[in-house]
């Protein structure tokens, strides 16, 4: 009888999730601008919270977890203005020593970056913080930063899983360190080099892989000295940071479920605007290029230290491919969106050494197999990718599993189905797309949200 009663409850609360609905038939048109890029956001308020003066950031991405790094510096007695309609904020910054301690845990949702990356940062403060998210963010992997960091001197608790809660012991004396990191990661390399702002020497780290560079950008852009030399980036602690204006271009993350639905959705005819196009985030457009998607990149200029494009998509026939190992770390974000575009494409796509996907917002090989099989795809998924064979997407119910990317892959994958697809559970495509629901019905996807 508990059993029966328990999937009686279970059943209840699947009812009650909020969905999408899209429907088959859609096609995008129109020059399109999609919100700030995420992982500048975060970024640009860290650095901008402990630099001497003023700094300015136009186009934030004001969505949860950007939302989530901004609060934790509000906490910390950072005074950050807002301009909501403009998308614009101003940060009155601390200065490298002049965060103030919290007065509770700095919640961060569910934003891995922010966590991460604050981590580092904070390792470097006279005063202690504890740091919690949600559900998902409380049994993320933690200790790929707790060990380099604790290697630079850095007092660092996480649970006996390796996972937050994270208690940071402040007060500590950091050294510079040299750290091979074992697989690339931007959000480890960043946490290393944000404590090194704080440390006595010179701290390096050495990539085996490119990962995105956005945090060496900024620090430049903030006037604080990095070297870069192939996969070698190097500071010296001790400097001073000055505010400075950035300008947040278009999250390529964002504008890749576009770039895939104008692909597949016969007769579309898409213009993405002022998109970020940095060379350690821009694997998506190869990839899909190599698919056979008609891509074409114009536009090229710079913004707050990153290039940005307007990229133009009409649809095409795809292909499956092989996705090149070396591509891989420059589109993590986007397999999701790259996994829907492999379900339409004619042929088999085979996907390895993404065993980062394991661990995010969800395990996203896991939750994409499910959902392509969920919509008559065969895909098969291995311990580090995933091989999709290609053919006609079917109408179903699939489970986001609370994974904002895996929703609005999903979303997109209605555009070339044959009958509706509902995706459960997208209430954390706010963490990185406010507002999806009505730019995609502008956009010319046909999707509603029910209960």
């Amino acid at each position: 009888m508990t059993d029966l009663w328990s999937d009686k409850l279970k059943s209840m609360d699947q009812r009650r999730q909020p969905s999408f609905r899209t429907q088959p038939g859609g096609r995008l048109m129109g020059r399109l601008r999609v919100p700030g890029d995420k992982s500048i956001s975060h970024r640009a308020v860290m650095l901008g919270a402990i630099a001497e003066g003023t700094t300015r950031i136009k186009g934030f991405l004001r969505a949860q977890d950007c939302l989530a790094t901004l609060k934790a510096f509000q906490a910390m007695d950072v005074c950050i203005e807002e301009d909501r309609q403009a998308g614009d904020i101003a940060i009155r910054g601390a200065g490298l020593y002049g965060l103030q301690a919290p007065q509770s845990p700095l919640d961060l949702g569910n934003s891995g970056t922010s966590m991460r990356l604050l981590a580092g940062l904070l390792c470097g403060q006279p005063f202690d913080t504890l740091l919690i998210g949600d559900v998902s963010l409380m049994h993320r992997p933690m200790q790929r930063i707790a060990e380099p960091l604790t290697r630079m001197g850095a007092a660092i608790q996480t649970s006996t899983q390796g996972t937050p809660p994270l208690r940071i012991i402040g007060g500590q004396r950091l050294r510079g360190i040299e750290y091979h990191m074992p697989i690339a990661s931007a959000q480890v390399k960043s946490s290393i080099l944000l404590a090194g702002l704080y440390a006595q020497g010179r701290t390096c780290v050495i990539e085996p892989m490119p990962a995105r560079d956005h945090t060496e950008r900024l620090l430049a852009e903030f006037a604080y000295s990095i070297e870069r030399q192939d996969l070698k980036v190097s500071l010296q602690g001790g400097g001073r940071l000055q505010a400075a204006m950035i300008e947040v271009p278009a999250d390529i993350s964002s504008a890749a479920y576009f770039m895939v639905g104008a692909s597949i959705a016969p007769g579309s005819d898409v213009t993405l605007e002022h998109v970020g196009i940095n060379p350690t985030r821009s694997g998506v457009i190869e990839i899909l290029r190599r698919m056979g998607s008609n891509i074409k990149v114009s536009n090229r200029r710079m913004a707050g230290g990153e290039p940005v494009a307007d990229i133009h998509v009409t649809s095409t026939a795809l292909k499956g491919i092989h996705i090149p190992p070396e591509l891989v770390p420059l589109a993590i974000d986007e397999f999701p969106a790259i996994l829907i575009a492999a379900a339409c494409a004619r042929g088999v796509t085979v996907l390895t050494g993404a065993e980062e996907l394991r661990v995010k917002e969800s395990d996203r090989i896991q939750a994409m197999m499910t959902g392509l099989r969920a919509c008559g795809i065969n895909a098969e998924p291995t311990a580090d990718g995933m091989i999709v064979r290609g053919g006609q997407l079917q109408g179903a119910i699939v489970d986001s599993h609370g994974d904002h990317r895996v929703a609005m892959a999903f979303a997109i994958a209605g555009l070339a189905a044959c009958g509706d697809i509902i995706v459960r559970d997208y209430e954390n495509v706010a963490t990185s797309f406010p507002d999806f629901v009505a730019f995609s019905k502008g956009a010319g996807l046909d999707i509603s949200v029910e209960q």
